[in-house]
C-alpha cells in the first residue's frame, strides 16, 4: 500500500513482523500482544520501533513504554469505525507522544483532513491514490468548530480573540 508522509508519497522503512516471524535488521512494527511478551528483547534494539494497535486496543496499553516507539500504527479496519481519532488525540494530547503515528486500513479521501487535526500524520492509503488528491482533501476547510491537536485556532477562539464591537466604538 502506498505511505503519504508530508503531503509526499514516500518509502515505508518499517517491515511488519507477524507474531510467529523472526527479528529482521532494520526497523520494524510489531503488533501490541508481541511487543508485550518480548518487551525485552524489542526495547534495547538500536532500530526504530513500532507498535501495531488494532482498533479496540488503547495506547494506554503501552504505558511508559508509549516513547520507545518511532512509530504507532492505528488500525481503521471500517470507516466508520472511529476509535483510531480517539487513540490518535490522547497519544498526542494526554500521553504526549512525538513520533510517528500512522493510519492504516479503511482510510478514506474524507478522512484524511480530520485524521491529521487529531495527530495522525501519515496515512497508508489505497493504489491509485494520487497525491494531487490528497492535498487537495488537505486543503479543503481552513476554519473549524472543534479544538484538535494540530494546533489551528477553532472558530471560537478566533471570535474571542476578537475586540468586542462596542469597545472599538467606546475607543473612538
Amino acid at each position: 500500500m502506498p505511505l503519504i508522509k508530508d503531503n509526499a508519497f514516500v518509502e515505508d522503512t518499517f517491515a511488519r513482523v507477524a507474531d510467529d516471524a523472526a527479528l529482521p535488521e532494520g526497523a520494524i512494527i510489531v503488533s501490541l500482544k508481541r511487543f508485550q511478551a518480548e518487551r525485552d528483547v524489542l526495547v534495547p534494539r538500536n532500530t526504530p520501533l513500532g507498535v501495531r494497535l488494532s482498533s479496540d486496543q488503547s495506547p494506554e496499553a503501552l504505558g511508559a513504554d508509549v516513547h520507545h516507539f518511532a512509530l504507532i500504527e492505528l488500525e481503521f479496519p471500517k470507516f466508520k469505525d472511529g476509535r483510531g481519532y480517539s487513540w490518535a488525540r490522547l497519544l498526542r494530547q494526554r500521553l504526549g507522544y512525538k513520533g510517528e503515528v500512522r493510519a492504516t486500513g479503511d482510510v478514506l479521501r474524507d478522512q484524511w483532513l480530520f485524521m491529521s487535526r487529531v495527530g495522525i500524520d501519515s496515512f497508508e492509503v489505497r493504489a491509485g491514490t494520487r497525491i494531487e488528491d490528497f492535498r487537495a482533501a488537505m486543503a479543503e476547510q481552513t476554519f473549524f468548530y472543534q479544538p484538535a491537536s494540530d494546533g489551528v485556532r477553532s472558530v471560537l477562539d478566533l471570535r474571542h480573540s476578537r475586540p468586542a464591537p462596542f469597545a472599538l466604538a467606546a475607543a473612538q
